[in-house]
């Protein structure tokens, strides 16, 4: 997958208060192998290393691609490439 541009994100708490959901499900497509996250009748990607590397701090980003694709992705905080070294 190409790099991915992070439009908005928040925790996976603040998107189900936001969305009026009480829960996030997570399946796995038995064909591909692949995660992907599901609320009522939407859905989004999982952040590839799941179930491997579990969900700790879970997020909900808005992310677009290359090519203008936007989709929801559920992933750990600090997934695109930023570790936080301090909170003040």
């Amino acid at each position: 997958m190409d790099k991915l541009k992070f439009l908005s994100t928040m925790t996976a708490d603040e998107f189900k208060a936001q969305h009026g959901i009480t829960k996030l499900d997570i399946f796995r497509n038995e064909k591909t192998g692949k995660s992907f996250v599901a609320w009522g009748n939407e859905y989004g990607a999982v952040y590839s290393k799941y179930p491997v590397e579990p969900l700790k701090e879970p997020m909900m980003s808005e992310v677009e691609t290359s090519e203008g694709e936007k989709f929801f992705l559920l992933h750990n905080r600090g997934e695109h490439n930023a570790t936080k070294l301090q909170t003040l």
